[in-house]
């Protein structure tokens, strides 16, 4: 059977796709196949195949073997906000099976597949759906994503703590650097990995434009990843 994680951060803007790239090309330096998804993804733009989402597309071409964008991203979104907010403008109702549906297909695809939230651990797709119930639907443990900015120790804190609480294994934390003029960056490292009581798998540099497979070297991840502990 492949393995599977989720990929989660502690908001927006923390990196999550970004780390995800590069952790699909980790895997597949390792000889895997590892193909990542994004099931919903919200700000998707009009194109000649349908809408496609700047994250989704990332995904879909650091993932081998390619995956069929319908696979990657079954809920693309229009508006660039809050999913549930996104959905609701667009007429939709974000649900499960679609989900559950592309995710069995990646999975008979691939040795990995990675699984990327949108926002936050707890960010609603519906009035009645939470972000954390896809890891739940899926059977997936979680990776913590932190993007190192003022705030990320309390948010870091609470979501790990949101996702422990809710009885999820959680593979390990990684730092990512989105904030290039940010204060005593390396001091906040330290902080959080004196905080978390989850293992810290590497912290990515502020790379625009970057190979994110030339990164890969920033990772530390432990031989048998992605297992649940």
């Amino acid at each position: 059977m492949s393995l599977a994680f989720f990929v989660t951060g502690t908001d927006t803007g923390a990196g999550k796709t970004f780390t995800s790239t590069v952790l699909l090309h980790a895997l597949r330096q390792r000889g895997l196949r590892a193909v990542g998804m994004k099931p919903v993804a919200s700000g998707s733009e009009p194109t000649a195949d349908g809408l496609r989402n700047e994250d989704a597309l990332a995904l879909q071409a650091a993932s081998d073997p390619a995956p069929a964008y319908a696979l990657v991203n079954p809920w693309a979104l229009r508006e660039p906000t809050a999913p549930e907010i996104a959905a609701r403008l667009d007429g939709v109702t974000v649900t499960m099976p679609p989900i559950v549906e592309a995710f069995v297909q990646l999975r008979a695809q691939a040795d990995v597949v990675l699984v990327e939230g949108v926002g936050g651990f707890l960010a609603p797709v519906n009035a009645a759906l939470d972000q954390c119930e896809l890891p739940r639907a899926l059977q997936l443990p979680v990776l913590v994503v932190v993007g190192l900015k003022l705030g990320c120790i309390n948010h870091a804190r609470m979501t790990v703590e949101a996702v422990r609480s809710r009885g999820f294994d959680v593979l390990g934390w990684i730092a990512s650097d989105v904030e290039p003029t940010m204060l005593f960056p390396d001091d906040y490292f330290e902080a959080l990995t004196a905080a978390l009581p989850i293992p810290c798998l590497g912290r990515l540099p502020h790379s625009p434009g970057v190979d994110p497979a030339a990164l890969t070297r920033h990772l530390a991840l432990p031989a048998g990843f992605p297992q649940s502990s």
